[in-house]
């Protein structure tokens, strides 16, 4: 187990500055300069003096070889540079964001697993009966509809018809956390809907797969009580995919929390890349994007050994 771990975080880091690489260098490739944007106001063109000078401190003018062995090394000591923009540090700007995103992400992952997992287990062990008919149509409606949307309806049915919630904002829980968490629920809930669909379905079809193993007729063979096959012999194996799909998901919704953000008022990270994106401003962009990047890669990680605890042939296989 402690070699497949190794191999997979070496995997990991190669990915993870492979990523790097190639946001860096497409950056680079998009039209437009940095230094003229910031300074142009409308339609009225910035001053070529004042934007040469920019760009000079900005570091723009030097070989793009060297601005990537410049950024390689920023990131080797954990400095990811300034913004654009304001000058603001932009490990602050992510270490301040990022924790709300995750928070969003965490609380509809555990909603998420903790419903659609056993929903799609009774869904299989029912198969063909109206309870999985239900169970079926629910998480296809709700994988097929936009999260804005999703959005939307929540906030008109709990924040304006009921008044039991708020409709949107963000409040420290150092400041209050009754209303922090008031103020998360239901961006957290919109997040979750899509994800219990994709647990829902993906536990059922994997829970009906494993029913038709060998060891599992083998164990009804035996006389085993079914709560026993179904804990140690089904639940456990079908968890596999299931995992895996989880990790995924969590990890594309990290960047991708962007219209649930916007919706709820939610300042995140994801909210925080566009804004970058749109100002041409590279070290705020290649800093997300990077430490999205090195979270998806770690989940994945995670997942992987996860899978290889629950059946070690999987740890054996990739060594």
């Amino acid at each position: 187990m402690l070699r497949y771990i190794a191999y997979r975080s070496v995997v990991a880091l190669f990915l993870v500055w492979v990523v790097v690489t190639a946001v860096f260098l497409l950056l680079h490739l998009i039209p437009g300069d940095p230094a003229e944007l910031l300074l142009s106001q409308g339609s009225i063109a910035a001053d070529p003096a004042a934007v040469e000078a920019l760009r000079e401190k900005m570091g723009l003018n030097a070989p793009i070889w060297q601005q990537y062995l410049d950024h390689l090394g920023g990131v080797l000591t954990g400095d990811l540079g300034a913004s654009f923009r304001d000058g603001a540090p932009v490990i602050e700007q992510i270490a301040k964001r990022l924790p709300r995103t995750l928070e969003v992400i965490v609380l509809a992952s555990l909603i998420a697993t903790g419903i659609g997992v056993p929903l799609g287990t009774y869904a299989a062990i029912h198969a063909n009966s109206r309870a999985d008919g239900v169970i079926s149509f629910f998480a296809s409606a709700a994988l097929s509809t936009p999260v804005f949307v999703v959005g939307s309806v929540v906030i008109l049915i709990f924040a304006q018809q009921l008044k039991i919630m708020p409709a949107g904002g963000y409040v420290p829980f150092s400041e209050d956390p009754v209303e922090h968490f008031k103020l998360l629920l239901l961006p957290a809930g919109t997040v979750a809907l899509a994800l219990l669909a994709v647990i829902t379905r993906m536990s059922r079809a994997s829970v009906l797969e494993v029913l038709q193993r060998d060891y599992v007729r083998t164990a009804r063979a035996k006389g085993l009580p079914r709560k026993r096959i179904l804990r140690r012999h089904i639940v456990r194996n079908a968890l596999i995919p299931v995992l895996t799909i989880l990790g995924l998901e969590m990890g594309t919704l990290i960047g991708g929390t962007v219209l649930v953000e916007f919706v709820f008022n939610w300042p995140g990270l994801s909210g925080y890349l566009v804004a970058a994106v749109d100002a041409r401003d590279y070290p705020e962009v290649v800093g997300i994007v990077m430490t999205i990047s090195i979270l998806f890669v770690f989940l994945n990680l995670v997942v992987d050994v996860l899978n290889a605890a629950l059946d070690p042939r999987i740890s054996l296989v990739n060594r």
